[in-house]
């Protein structure tokens, strides 16, 4: 009960650290926007944080605007601004109607005019209108997450693919000038990959494009591939951007409260980028090898890890780290292994991630579950539910990446 108890007080501070309210009043604070019209747009799962914590900072409120976040996301009317809720991580009718929404408000715009655009993780699937038919990249989409490409790759074959990513949207409001925050969800904050870059000059290239189409297989139509085929802009003259938040400082803000708990903090990396399952494996290692310390440790990793599914069960990365782990430190004392998505969403599910103990391979064999076969069939969800190992948190109103963590109590 100790162990979980922390696990939930290290999750609820941590992320109550990495909220954007206060970054988002930093970076306007002072910030003039001149005696044109001021149109804000805020995409993401943090959409609607960042949208209500610059209406609450500016001291000129926007001529209209719109806040595009997931469904389940959105909580409340803010003052003028249109609230619309869309389909995550593919993206449905809703984002297509959103995103045309956001075009129409930000059209014929004059050069005294000016755009504040707020983003966050989640924009790549939220904010959308593709050059192709709804129907191919919603099945694009689907193949990308179900082969285990990385955030990267699947945002390089979407930005290529799109009327509004990689550059294109503040390309479409010029001559205005575009304001972007960024709340950061990719390791690196790489700005032309973060919700697939709609106001920044895209590095990746078409051939990068075509080799990842390649690699995994994708299946595309002889109109995607020609689309494909189209670069995107590499230079853009109308747009300043300024980064308000990412994993690194959730890594931080847990770490902090680790520190306040009794145990001794290690932030083993802010750049996790492999399989879920062999974190979990990693993670599960780490406490197997300190299990003799005779001080209360943690061990943290902040990043996105991928799955590659091999079933059709219900879960997502954060529950597979956990449940993995749940194999090595089977038996140990005092022991937990807990990954969490800031977001508070996890794959598909209600959960934000998952919890385990040393006790928790033994508590799923009483029930006749095999771990093993669980992971084969991408079922985590149902099998944290079975041993109260799920984390749910629901919706933050943010969103930098994932922090799993490894704790030794003493």
């Amino acid at each position: 009960m100790r162990l979980r108890n922390d696990c939930n007080t290290i999750v609820r501070e941590a992320i109550a650290q990495v909220r954007p309210d206060a970054a988002v009043a930093r970076a306007l604070a002072g910030k003039e926007f001149g005696a044109g019209k001021l149109i804000l747009v805020a995409v993401g799962k943090a959409a609607w944080s960042m949208a209500h914590a610059a209406w609450e900072s500016l001291d000129r409120k926007p001529d209209g605007g719109i806040v595009i976040t997931k469904h389940g996301h959105s909580e409340g009317p803010i003052g003028n601004l249109e609230v619309w809720e869309a389909g995550h991580p593919v993206p449905d009718d809703d984002t297509f109607a959103a995103t045309s929404r956001a075009l129409e408000l930000t059209q014929d715009l004059k050069p005294e005019d000016r755009v504040l655009f707020l983003l966050s993780g989640g924009g790549s699937a939220l904010f959308e209108k593709p050059i192709i038919s709804t129907e191919e990249l919603q099945d694009i989409t689907r193949q990308l997450l179900a082969c285990g490409a990385d955030i990267t790759e699947m945002n390089t074959i979407r930005k290529h693919l799109s009327t509004v990513k990689g550059g294109r949207f503040a390309l479409h409001c010029a001559p205005a000038q575009v304001f972007a925050v960024v709340l950061s969800d990719i390791i690196g904050d790489p700005l032309d990959m973060i919700a697939s870059g709609p106001a920044y000059p895209d590095s990746s290239t078409s051939a990068q494009a075509e080799a990842i189409v390649s690699q995994y297989g994708i299946r595309l139509s002889a109109e995607a591939a020609a689309v494909l085929a189209q670069e995107t802009p590499k230079a853009l003259d109308n747009v300043e951007t300024q980064i308000t938040g990412s994993v690194r400082e959730l890594c931080r803000a847990a770490a902090d409260v680790c520190r306040q708990l009794g145990y001794e903090p290690v932030v083993l990396t802010d750049s996790l980028t492999c399989q879920a399952r062999e974190a979990g494996s990693f993670l599960a290692s780490i406490a197997r090898y300190h299990q003799n310390s005779a001080r209360s440790l943690a061990f943290l990793a902040g990043g996105e890890t991928v799955v590659k599914l091999t079933g059709a069960g219900k879960g997502g990365r954060n529950q597979e780290i956990a449940l993995a782990a749940a194999e090595g430190i089977a038996g140990l004392r005092d022991t937990a292994v807990f990954s969490v998505g800031s977001d508070g969403t996890d794959g598909p599910t209600d959960a934000a991630g998952g919890f385990v103990t040393g006790e928790t391979r033994g508590q799923l064999e009483e029930k006749g579950v095999s771990i093993f076969q669980v992971l084969q069939d991408n079922d985590a969800y149902n099998a944290l539910a079975a041993c109260d190992g799920l984390i749910v948190t629901g919706a933050t109103g943010t969103n930098v990446n994932d922090v799993a963590i490894a704790l030794i109590r003493r």
